[in-house]
């Protein structure tokens, strides 16, 4: 069985960081007042931010590769690789469609040569023709993939597409379990990745954000159905980066799970308590990023699951 968490983790180190407005009007945690409030230091600090997050993981032990971004073409958002790329155990490396014009830019052929050199990619997979069609699918920020029993978790939005979701599904043979989903002000939710995280034991979700009663119980009912410990988080929680979190491994296999410290501080004791029977919770301010990007940690890692050649 494939693993669920991986060592070795994606950034991408940002050089033009800011609020974009190609993606505010479908993604609710953005924050315009701050980000105008911000805008001269915006850059500075989220690459303050980006650097001692890297550090950080670094230091316990987790193989962080670090892609300067390029200050050409205009990429805001290129802090959060996992929307464009994802890598898989087979070898396989999926490219993804996506709805901003200026996020389509983030993809970036000398990233996946320069990983050829040290992992067996035997396959890409290109889907991004959809976006001639204006269809789309923003990588493993559309879909929560459980690795292990090969099944995608996926919101329907403007940005994840149930047609793109099959080709995937074809492609790479995981099995779709999507559903409708809302934040408190009835506003489909942009990304699944801010209303659920899977572990390898554990799954972190807002239920409640699943507005119809029916695909709240198949949700449920599928987490269960794959042993996972269902711990379920406001949509309070959910709207301050509480369901955006990433389980990773250091190289001595201990398990982390990662988040910002605004979604750490958001849960509660016995959550906490719960959470810390399945893993180490490490946390790290990434208020910049979050509140003028509106993606927090596991936005900012593509897990790379490719085999060492």
């Amino acid at each position: 069985m494939q693993s669920q968490a991986t060592s070795r983790i994606l950034m991408v180190r940002p050089v033009s960081f800011g609020f974009n407005t190609e993606t505010a009007e479908s993604n609710a945690f953005q924050n315009s007042q701050l980000a105008a409030q911000t805008k001269d230091i915006a850059q500075e600090t989220a690459q303050q931010e980006f650097d001692e997050m890297a550090r950080q993981l670094r230091a316990m032990g987790v193989d962080v590769m670090v892609y300067d971004d390029t200050e050409d073409p205009y990429t805001p958002d290129s802090i959060f690789p996992n929307n464009w790329i994802s890598f898989h155990a087979s070898g396989t490396v999926v490219l993804y469609p996506m709805q901003a014009e200026n996020r389509r830019l983030e993809r970036r052929q000398d990233i996946v040569d320069n990983l050829n050199k040290d992992y067996h990619v035997a396959k890409i997979i290109d889907l991004t023709h959809f976006e001639q069609e204006g269809k789309f699918l923003e990588g493993t920020g559309s879909m929560v993939l459980d690795r292990m029993n090969h099944v995608a978790f996926a919101s329907l939005s403007p940005r994840t597409h149930p047609d793109v979701l099959a080709e995937f599904s074809r492609q790479t043979n995981y099995r779709i379990v999507s559903f409708s989903s809302a934040d408190a002000d009835g506003k489909a939710i942009y990304h699944t990745n801010v209303l659920m995280c899977i572990a390898d034991t554990f799954a972190v979700v807002c239920l409640s954000a699943i507005v119809d009663p029916d695909d709240r119980l198949m949700v449920r009912q599928e987490l269960e159905k794959l042993n996972k410990r269902i711990i379920d988080i406001s949509l309070e929680q959910m709207a301050n980066f509480a369901g955006n979190m990433l389980m990773v491994m250091t190289n001595k296999g201990q398990k982390l799970l990662v988040m910002s410290t605004r979604a750490f501080e958001s849960l509660t004791p016995k959550q906490i308590d719960l959470l810390d029977d399945y893993t180490t919770l490490v946390h790290f301010d990434l208020s910049m990023i979050e509140n003028n990007g509106g993606g927090s940690a596991r936005c900012m890692m593509a897990e790379m699951h490719l085999p060492m050649k």
